[in-house]
């Protein structure tokens, strides 16, 4: 782990720079499989599976006998665990409903905005080494909340041709329509395009590797639109002697555990509290099933040291974190004072993995950077805000005058013309 004491300001862009690789033969690749899918639809769909998945599957579309399959695959405990968390996500999304907002700016003119859901959703879901089940639950709950019409999913095939049951499950627990078993830059696509077996949508979520990243980039050249730009998962904590050392490495350590290229920071004004956590990760660490994926990287980790949580707080702004943890006597300081960051979890009962699976809030969210711009994913991710007016006689009245001159300013006769005509048409009238 990299320890690094009290940096200067002006080496933090370097410090802090994320292990993104360059994507120029991703492109490429990327490009030439839509070109292909657009032109050949299954077809090409077809070709890629084969030759990413190692499989040849005849039906795309998986059938309700496989969702009953599934369905008694799954443990009554995973059921259960599944359910609960449903619930939470349901009851956190529902809350951010918001009413009809009208306001009558001058008398007559009346101005009202009204939100309504995106019509056709398309959902990736990744399915191999961690298939997410629970980025089911974070899509397409508050998608069927919005009134999603159409919430297509896709994720790619195993050995065998099938999809994992505990995705299936959550699928048919949640309202998804139609679920396709097509993984990779062939989804993407095939959301973007349409073909005979994947439906064209109009919005693309779900998080993927660097490839399922570029392609739902690409597919936003093509008028689709996308949750956010994403990348591998990233945590900063900040904390001080009040936080358990423990409590830390574990958190550091689940989210090192998602890929090679996972990126976590420690930030604390302790170092006896550094050193401790240290500690821990390397105990911590030989117990995991994916040690291998999680120490490479931790390799990339950074412990920084800093004077002050002025100082910390600043740094962590200048990250912004996908996940931000606070454990520190100060939390209310760090929690008011952060601009930057995906999602926040105070305290030290409060991990990370809480967000990812139950609490309720929504775990997809923008990484490298893009929190100090992007929003998670939410209610309003699945829907529109559409504005309304109407404006009386006594409405064209008030503003008419203001309308003429502004068109005409702008050299747009015709814009001032069709609000000229009205203001006669009411005086010839009197």
């Amino acid at each position: 782990m990299n320890k690094i004491d009290n940096p200067k300001p002006n080496t933090w862009s370097e410090i802090l720079k994320r292990p993104t690789k360059t994507v120029d033969d991703i492109e490429v690749t990327v490009k030439e499989i839509f070109k292909e899918v657009q032109k050949k639809g299954d077809e090409a769909v077809a070709k890629y599976t084969s030759i990413f998945d190692g499989v040849t599957i005849e039906n795309y579309e998986v059938t309700s006998e496989e969702i009953q399959e599934a369905v008694g695959l799954i443990s009554a405990e995973l059921k259960e665990a599944i359910q609960l968390a449903k619930s939470n996500i349901y009851k956190f999304h529902a809350a951010q409903k918001t009413e009809k907002v009208a306001v009558e700016t001058i008398e007559g003119v009346n101005c009202w905005q009204e939100k309504r859901p995106i019509q056709k959703i398309g959902l990736y879901i990744p399915g191999g080494t961690a298939p997410l089940f629970s980025t089911v639950l974070m899509l397409a709950v508050p998608a069927e909340i919005a009134g999603c019409k159409q919430i297509v999913l896709c994720s790619p095939p195993d050995k065998n041709g099938k999809i994992n049951p505990a995705i299936l499950y959550a699928a048919q627990l949640c309202g998804v329509t139609k679920i396709v078993k097509v993984g990779g830059i062939q989804a993407i696509a095939g959301m973007t395009f349409g073909t005979q077996s994947i439906p064209k949508v109009y919005k693309i979520f779900g998080p993927g590797n660097q490839f399922v990243t570029v392609a739902k980039q690409l597919a936003t050249q093509f008028g689709v639109a996308i949750d956010m730009p994403a990348g591998p998962s990233e945590l900063l904590i900040v904390a001080d002697d009040t936080a358990v050392p423990a409590f830390v490495a574990s958190d550091l350590l689940s989210q090192a555990e998602h890929g090679t290229d996972s990126q976590v920071i420690l930030v604390s004004t302790s170092r006896k509290l550094i050193n401790a956590i240290e500690k821990e990760v390397q105990i911590q660490i030989e117990a995991l099933p994916r040690k291998a994926i999680a120490a490479k990287a931790i390799e990339n980790s950074k412990l920084i040291l800093v004077e002050n949580d002025t100082i910390a707080l600043d740094l962590i702004n200048e990250y912004g974190p996908e996940h931000f943890i606070i454990c520190s006597e100060f939390d209310d300081f760090y929690s008011n004072g952060v601009c930057n960051a995906g999602s926040v979890f105070i305290g030290n009962y409060t991990p990370e993995s809480a967000g990812d699976y139950a609490s309720g809030t929504n775990h997809t969210l923008p990484t490298n950077g893009y929190a100090k711009n992007y929003s998670g994913v939410n209610l309003d991710s699945f829907m529109k805000s559409m504005t309304f007016q109407k404006i009386s006689e006594k409405g064209i009245q008030n503003i008419g005058k203001a309308i003429e001159i502004m068109a005409e300013a702008e050299g747009l006769q015709a814009h001032k013309n069709a609000v000229t005509l009205r203001l006669k048409s009411i005086e010839q009238r009197k």
